[in-house]
């Protein structure tokens, strides 16, 4: 047998997994595209005219190489802010920048602080720089600031991770109990406040920007509300000396030319990304009404998504998935036992919704074993 390059100890310690199955190998797997894709978050209703147009507009230069100081859509992102650019940074949506935060602030055997069923992602990131997840429980499906700050301050964790908007509950804070999570946590430890889902909820879960902290991270995206979830771009605003940190380590050509003019049509047409929020809500509230209809309890939601509380444990909602799977539906679930009753659908298309209505039945009666 021949021999190999060693890997390094800690990656080869990992085990081979990826936190997601794409709906792609899904399809792969089973032979056939889904009918509704309602499952991944995306929004169905795709990116504004203005930005599709522009890009159409730009196709033939891609042969050059991006920007590498994303200079346009810094700018763009802090005039929108209200901030300088100098606090700004761009990476390949937040997943990019969270995989460079870890690498930032987190040394082997260092404790990391996340909510038990929060987006795994994260975990995965901290998992390859050698840090140990320190991992609370959702209370009342919601991420427990309590809890996490407790954590934190036992630990002496470097990082902490909240999503606000949560995924994959859909759950969130107001802002004035995210201010207070913040001002009570150690100034050694750095807040990750990823808004992925932020202008999809109410205003009044944002807490107005601060860049005078040096313990905190906003991380937002254009693959949620803005549509363009396929080009990986979201940005993070900090403290100036953080954002020089990241440039330490980012990849400077790691977010296309398309990508950062994409960026920059999209925050300049707010009136579209308002009407997206609107379908969005109109959707949460059709998808509501499918789970009622079908005697389940939907939760209350501030994304583009609503987790329906299937009544039961999570080897029944894991049947529920998989009858929907069974008949074309692309949904995802939580699977962290408490969490794990749950189902997590998309807001989708009208037709997609109207597929989900129609199977709906069917999957829980295959569910139930009738």
């Amino acid at each position: 047998m021949r021999q190999r390059p060693p890997l390094t100890p800690l990656i080869a310690a990992l085990p081979s997994t990826v936190p997601f199955v794409g709906p792609e190998a899904q399809e792969r797997d089973r032979g056939r595209a889904f009918r509704a894709r309602i499952g991944a978050n995306e929004s169905s209703f795709g990116p504004s005219p203005r930005v599709i147009e522009r890009m159409a507009g730009i196709a033939r230069d891609m042969w050059m190489y991006c920007d590498p100081d994303n200079f346009d859509l810094k700018q763009a992102v802090a005039r929108h802010l209200g901030v300088g650019a100098e606090n700004v940074v761009v990476g390949e949506g937040i997943d990019g920048l969270l995989s460079l935060v870890a690498r930032m602030y987190v040394a082997p055997g260092d404790a990391v602080v996340t909510s038990l069923g929060a987006y795994p992602t994260f975990n995965f990131h901290i998992a390859g720089v050698g840090g140990r997840l320190v991992a609370v429980p959702y209370e009342d499906d919601k991420e427990s600031l309590d809890r996490l700050l407790a954590a934190a301050v036992r630990d002496k964790a470097p990082l902490v991770y909240l999503s606000n908007p949560d995924n994959p509950m859909g759950s969130w804070w107001e802002a004035a109990e995210i201010i207070r999570f913040i001002e009570a946590l150690p100034e050694t430890t750095m807040l990750v406040l990823d808004e992925a889902y932020g202008e999809l909820g109410p205003a009044s879960a944002l807490p107005p920007i601060d860049v005078s902290r040096p313990n905190v991270i906003r991380m937002r995206t254009f693959s949620k509300a803005y549509g363009l979830a396929g080009i990986r771009c979201g940005y993070a605003v900090a403290d100036a000396q953080v954002i020089r940190d990241f440039e330490k380590i980012r990849n400077h050509y790691g977010v296309s030319r398309m990508a950062q003019t994409a960026g920059v049509e999209a925050l300049a047409d707010q009136a579209y990304l308002e009407s997206v929020v609107a379908r969005v809500s109109a959707g949460r509230q059709r998808i509501a009404g499918i789970a009622e209809t079908n005697g389940l309890n939907p939760l209350p939601s501030a994304t583009n998504f609503v987790t329906i509380d299937c009544g039961n444990d999570g080897a029944f909602a894991l049947k529920v998935l998989q009858g929907l799977l069974a008949r074309d539906i692309f949904i995802r679930k939580p699977m962290v036992p408490v969490l794990d009753r749950c189902i997590r659908v998309s807001v989708g298309l009208d037709h997609e919704l109207d597929i989900l209505a129609e199977e709906f039945p069917g999957a829980l009666a295959t569910a139930r074993g009738n």
